[in-house]
């Protein structure tokens, strides 16, 4: 467990109390795909197709603790790590809302850390998720 924490707070944006909150609240990082454990943390997009609306996708159910810990390293991956901050903006460049950019950013932290976690592994600057 020891050093499942010391790896999830080399991540940028990751400290020491999002660290606890994920090793904690969401114990299944690092035995699950990425699908599942965006899912899991309530990060990933999930349609809606009731009636004639035109469907649209939002991130619903999951655990929120998970899901507000991430958010909030997000702002600070995106504020002070390079390709997180890339990743944002490009997404503002597409139009996409801030509150939308962010929770990419927090899936992609989330979706990082988990592979870095099965690999056994710190980050490196340039890990990439799979």
């Amino acid at each position: 467990m020891a050093t499942n924490f010391g790896i999830l707070t080399s991540i940028p944006g990751i400290g020491e109390r999002i660290a606890t909150i994920l090793m904690t609240d969401l114990s299944e990082i690092g035995s699950i795909d990425r699908r599942a454990i965006a899912s899991l943390a309530g990060l990933a997009p999930h349609v809606s197709q009731s009636g004639n609306a035109p469907p649209r996708a939002m991130i619903a159910g999951g655990r929120p603790c998970v899901r507000a810990a991430l958010y909030m390293a997000a702002l600070v991956a995106c504020r002070h790590h390079p390709q997180m901050k890339q990743a944002y903006q490009a997404l503002r460049l597409q139009g996409k809302p801030a509150k939308v950019a962010l929770i990419a950013v927090a899936r992609k932290l989330l979706i990082t850390a988990n592979a870095l976690v099965k690999a056994n592994k710190h980050y490196d600057g340039e890990t990439q998720p799979h």
